[in-house]
């Protein structure tokens, strides 16, 4: 069994950690966190006390029928071991405890969704929520009214999503040229073909570039390119490609798609600049940005 996506000491350098997705190693750096402050002495460990209520049950037990009990031992470790991590991580923290992914918010407030793997936290504007069941890799979050039959007859859809990934597959570093080149890929996994190759909207007919131009995020330098997608079947959608560098690891880019269904059911166009705007580092409330804010150069 492989592990959750989560921060685990480098193969190649145990003094930083290197973030695993899931599957594979990634790109991204950081120096390891501070160590948390020391448990009271009075608080027995959990694992303690479940020998300890075990023994007792099993004790119980013993009185009422005949039987044997016999109890095993539990690795309380947690985590893959670092020796273990140069090749594959092989082992995985105890059963039943929660790990955070990139899209789960985790100790943020109820309008905001934590993306621990770009060091960036997004609004949740009215109508919006967390990913729940939801099959599509990278969701960060989705519109709350559920999913409905898409119109050509096959699946279903939803009104709203917004995805984040990091860009690993080139060096490009211009915001612009990323967001340039993702966006016909970004439309077409939306409106076109999805990833069990259906055409849930009949396919794309036309498109056309509404908006596009250099955006602050985070306090970085990045840039935008929105377009107004027709599809043979239903009202469309407006997809957008944002792009700017991380703040923290290697500072890799990070693409962030929304796409939003047009028509009366679908999300306010303005959700996209709302959530571009709101988007901040992770731990500094004062980076920011958003559209038609004065950037400078891109870095």
């Amino acid at each position: 069994m492989t592990p959750p996506p989560g921060w685990y000491p480098d193969p190649s350098a145990p003094h930083l950690e290197r973030w695993w997705d899931g599957a594979a190693w990634t790109g991204h750096l950081r120096a390891p966190e501070a160590p948390g402050p020391p448990q009271p002495a009075d608080r027995a460990s959990g694992r303690a006390r479940a020998v300890a209520l075990t023994t007792a049950a099993v004790v119980l037990g013993a009185a009422i029928v005949t039987g044997v009990a016999v109890l095993g031992e539990d690795d309380d470790t947690g985590g893959p071991a670092a020796e273990a991590l140069p090749t594959a991580v092989t082992s995985t923290a105890p059963a039943g405890t929660p790990t955070p992914t990139p899209s789960e918010p985790t100790g943020a407030a109820p309008d905001v969704v934590v993306d621990e793997l770009n060091g960036i936290t997004l609004p949740l504007p009215d109508g919006w929520t967390p990913p729940k069941n939801v099959a599509e890799d990278d969701v960060v979050m989705t519109t709350d009214d559920g999913t409905y039959d898409c119109p050509a007859g096959v699946g279903t859809c939803r009104h709203g999503l917004v995805l984040t990934s990091t860009v690993t597959e080139n060096d490009e570093k211009s915001p612009r040229t990323l967001a340039e080149q993702d966006i016909p890929e970004a439309a077409d996994a939306a409106y076109d073909r999805d990833s069990l190759d259906r055409r849930l909207y009949g396919g794309i007919e036309s498109h056309r570039t509404v908006e596009s131009g250099p955006v602050a995020v985070a306090g970085r330098a990045g840039y935008f390119v929105r377009w107004r997608v027709k599809t043979a079947q239903g009202p469309g959608g407006y997809v957008q490609s944002l792009a700017f560098r991380s703040s923290v690891g290697s500072e890799a880019p990070v693409i962030v798609r929304f796409v939003f269904d047009a028509g009366p059911d679908g999300p306010p166009l303005a959700d996209m600049d709302r959530i571009t705007k709101g988007i901040r580092s992770i731990g500094d409330a004062d980076t920011g940005g958003g559209v038609g804010s004065s950037i400078g150069p891109e870095d």
